[in-house]
C-alpha cells in the first residue's frame, strides 16, 4: 500500500529521501531506529516518539497531522525488521 494513501505528500518524501544521503544524518536515524523490534513499530505510542526524534534530526517541521499521518501508516505496514521481505518492500516503496 502507498504512502500516498496515507495522505503523506510526496514532497515530504523526496525531501528526507534527499536530506537521508547525507552520512552523518543517516548514521543518527541509523542509531535511532537499529535497536527496535517488530512490537516496538506496532506500538503507536513509540512510533509517535520515533518520528517526533525523527523529524528533529531530519529538521523537518511536521504538524500534528502529518505526524498522525506517519504512525498511521508505519502501525499499517506490520514491519518486522528481522524479515528481509519486509524491508525490501518498503525500500521498494521508497525508491
Amino acid at each position: 500500500m502507498s504512502y500516498q494513501n496515507y495522505g503523506i505528500r510526496p514532497q515530504l518524501v523526496e525531501r528526507v529521501k534527499l536530506k537521508l544521503k547525507n552520512p552523518v544524518v543517516k548514521d543518527k536515524i541509523r542509531q535511532l531506529l537499529g535497536h527496535l523490534t517488530k512490537y516496538d513499530l506496532q506500538d503507536r505510542s513509540k512510533v509517535r516518539k520515533l518520528v517526533k526524534s525523527a523529524a528533529v534530526i531530519l529538521q523537518e517541521k511536521l504538524t500534528e497531522a502529518q505526524e498522525e499521518q506517519i504512525v498511521a501508516f508505519v502501525l499499517a505496514q506490520k514491519i518486522d525488521p528481522n524479515n528481509t521481505f519486509h524491508l525490501l518492500k518498503l525500500w521498494g516503496m521508497f525508491r
